[in-house]
């Protein structure tokens, strides 16, 4: 399960979250057909996409303004839990949560060996 939450950046408070338990592609910026919109003029039509490698999400960058990690900007990145990305360099920001959902029943599966 992953979670992104759009953040106030004064005073940093949540504002509005989309949740997503079976995705492998998400699609964020202005443009309709993203899964998650925001509307801001500095966001591009179709800025970023989060993409799930294993158990793993990685960042990648789509939008002309640029996407941004601590203050650095990134073509791709792999996420860590709790990541704060800016999407351009002064406009809104998203929170990214991830639950490892992957390996909780692990111990239940039959090992062959």
């Amino acid at each position: 399960m992953i979670t992104l939450t759009l953040v106030h950046r004064i005073p940093h408070l949540p504002c509005q979250s989309w949740t997503f338990n079976d995705s492998s592609v998400i699609r964020v910026g202005r443009a309709s057909d993203n899964d998650v919109i925001v509307h801001s003029a500095v966001v591009s039509r179709h800025h970023l996409e989060l993409r799930r490698w294993g158990c793993k999400w990685k960042i990648i960058n789509l939008g002309s303004n640029g996407t941004y990690i601590d203050e650095r900007s990134i073509k791709e990145a792999f996420l860590t839990n709790n990541t704060v990305v800016r999407l351009a360099r002064s406009g809104p920001q998203l929170q990214i949560s991830m639950e490892a959902t992957q390996f909780k029943n692990l111990s239940k599966v039959p090992l062959t060996v």
